[in-house]
């Protein structure tokens, strides 16, 4: 199995590098476990609490239960992966069952803050963007996907997104083996990444 992970700012594209690499990929040999869907259950806050998460910090990802469905995922065993809403803060009760494949992707701005997961990738790759470009993405997003109004979205910015990822996120760069810069928009790099990619399953 080879267990590539997806680091990035908010809004620099990761999601549409997966969806390309996905696409030249052989069908049914990769899976995608996005970071998102481990955020802490957080549905019995009140609203105004609600609003105060900082879904860019470290400890709003429980990556215990990430690396462990990693691990089983690596062991050969299928997972129940959580579903998170960022609309109600909860996790559904219902799950996406994952088999595992011969590739999976792991996605998310944090991941590379943690030691244990960054230990189980094989190949680690930073999605790198202008900060205009990553803003105008994320208030586009958040607009359409978690019902926030442009000042809300404006202000979640300035006070979560922007000092998280100056704080958390960039110094991850420097455990990147390949830096992709604008993002989707980059056709070379994406070439060049699913060419490392079947290089290495080739070996295996």
């Amino acid at each position: 199995m080879l267990i590539i992970g997806i680091a990035g700012g908010s809004g620099s594209g990761k999601s549409t590098v997966v969806r390309e690499i996905v696409k030249k990929l052989p069908k049914d040999s990769v899976c995608v476990i996005p970071q998102d869907s481990y955020y802490f259950d957080n549905g019995k806050l009140s609203q105004e609490e609600k609003r105060m998460i900082n879904f860019d910090h470290p400890s709003s990802i429980e990556f215990d239960l990430l690396i462990k469905q990693l691990d089983e995922l690596k062991a050969g065993n299928s997972i129940e992966m959580p579903i998170y809403s960022y609309i109600t803060c909860a996790r559904a009760t219902e799950t996406i069952h994952v088999e595992p494949k011969k590739v999976v992707i792991v996605e998310g701005i944090l991941i590379f803050t943690n030691e244990q997961l960054r230990d189980r990738m094989q190949i680690k790759i930073f999605v790198d963007a202008d900060s205009d470009d990553r803003l105008m993405r994320v208030t586009k997003r958040d607009l359409v996907e978690r019902g926030r109004s442009v000042e809300e979205v404006l202000n979640h910015y300035e006070k979560f997104v922007k000092p998280m990822h100056l704080t958390f996120i960039e110094p991850t760069k420097r455990y990147a083996d390949i830096i992709v810069p604008q993002g989707g928009e980059n056709h070379t790099a994406i070439h060049i990444l699913y060419s490392m990619i079947h290089m290495n399953l080739n070996k295996g």
